[in-house]
């Protein structure tokens, strides 16, 4: 029920994110992802991965370690609205050379770090 709230605000544009997370217990496979913008795998109240679609618009499948033995690695809180908070910041060292925050589920540009095909979001 609290899924179809939070779809439904969304498209009602009640709800503004870029993204919203959906809980899975493994990371999914590859044709699998394209339909989940944001994915938090968790096996019990343990957090794994983090798995989400690079908002630069490269296409590229971002994946962030939730182990708090590796380094790298980030932490995502969820607030009721699904709504992920990822930190530290995510800086992609391809081609698409993106740098920003994920606050509140709204992609935040760190100076200079917005790719300069893509316009400003609202």
């Amino acid at each position: 029920m609290k899924t179809w709230i939070i779809k439904a605000a969304r498209q009602l544009g009640l709800l503004k994110a870029d993204f919203t997370a959906t809980e899975r217990m493994r990371l999914p496979s590859h044709g699998q992802r394209d339909d989940e913008e944001f994915i938090l795998v968790r096996d019990g109240s343990v957090s794994k991965w983090v798995t989400f679609r690079c908002p630069g618009g490269c296409g590229e499948r971002i994946a962030l370690s939730l182990n708090p033995n590796q380094r790298p690695r980030w932490k995502v809180t969820l607030d009721w609205w699904r709504r992920p908070t990822v930190s530290p910041s995510v800086h992609q060292r391809n081609i698409c050379g993106c740098h920003f925050w994920i606050r509140k589920g709204k992609v935040d540009w760190c100076k200079g770090g917005r790719p300069s095909n893509i316009s400003e979001r609202s």
